[in-house]
C-alpha cells in the first residue's frame, strides 16, 4: 500500500512583492522561517515527514527483527546443538560453517534490499520533504 504525498504547492504561500506594480507575489515554502532557514519543527509535524518516517520504519524494524532472530538462531545452535552444527555436508564442510557463511550472505542481501527500497520509496519522499523545506535539490 503506497501513500501519495501531497503536492509541495499545497504548502506554499504567496509573499507580496513590493516592487511588483500589480501587487503580485512570489511563491515561498510555508516551512521556511522569515530569515529563509527551514522551520524544522514545523516540517517535522508535516504529513509528508510523518509518512517518510513511517515508510522507513516499515522496512527497517521488520528487517532488523528478522536479522536478529536469524543471528540468534545461529548463536543458539552453535552453543547448544553441537551434533547438528558439526554434521558434515560434504567433505570438511559442516552445517555450522554453512550457517556462518550464510550470515554474510544475509547481510549483503539485506543491504541490497535496503538500497533498492530506499531508491524507490524513501528517496522520492526525501526529495519531497526537502522541496517543502526550501532546500535545493542536490
Amino acid at each position: 500500500m503506497t501513500r501519495t504525498f501531497e503536492s509541495a504547492l499545497a504548502h506554499e504561500r504567496t509573499v507580496g512583492d513590493p516592487s511588483s506594480p500589480f501587487g503580485g507575489g512570489s511563491t515561498r515554502s510555508a516551512y521556511l522561517k522569515p530569515d529563509g532557514e527551514p522551520d524544522f519543527a514545523a516540517l517535522q509535524g508535516s504529513a509528508e515527514f510523518k509518512a517518510l518516517r513511517s515508510r522507513l520504519r516499515r522496512f527497517v524494524f521488520p528487517m532488523t527483527a528478522v536479522f536478529i532472530l536469524w543471528y540468534m538462531a545461529y548463536v543458539l545452535f552453535a552453543a547448544y546443538a553441537h551434533t547438528f552444527m558439526s554434521k558434515k555436508v560434504f567433505g570438511e564442510i559442516n552445517v555450522g560453517l554453512i550457517f556462518g557463511l550464510l550470515q554474510f550472505v544475509s547481510t549483503i542481501l539485506i543491504t541490497v534490499l535496503y538500497v533498492r527500497y530506499a531508491r524507490n520509496k524513501i528517496d522520492p519522499a526525501v526529495d519531497e520533504v526537502r522541496e517543502l523545506a526550501g532546500v535545493p535539490k542536490q
